[in-house]
């Protein structure tokens, strides 16, 4: 199969979840990227925040013309995730992959178990 379709399905199925459920793209498409369109992990991981971005502000959209949206809430983890975006941003280099693979599965595996409790 072409590699630019892989990644329009990867992308496809990201979008999908993040429209489905709000959020949860990137956890649907670091995987996808890695097994199957063939990127290293950290290219995976990277390119996942390049492409939930427009993910999530496409969402936010849609949600905000429904009435689902409440900006005021939204503010304070809006700031500090921009916070915490960046902090990580820079400590992205210096953590292995292997931990960052870790970390990554345990925050799928918290999320799982939060959502299904």
């Amino acid at each position: 199969m072409h590699a630019k379709f892989k990644y329009l399905l990867a992308g496809a199925a990201a979008g999908a979840a993040n429209g489905f459920f709000g959020g949860g793209g990137g956890s649907v498409l670091v995987p996808l990227l890695t097994r199957y369109c063939g990127l290293d992990q950290r290219k995976a991981f990277a390119t996942s925040v390049a492409v939930i971005l427009p993910l999530c502000v496409l969402s936010a959209v849609i949600y905000f013309m429904r009435g689902g949206l409440d900006f005021a809430t939204a503010w304070p983890y809006l700031i500090g995730g921009t916070a915490g975006g960046w902090l990580g941003g820079k400590l992205f280099k210096g953590v292995r992959v292997d931990w960052l693979r870790r970390g990554f599965g345990l925050l799928l595996i918290y999320g799982g178990v939060r959502y299904f409790l």
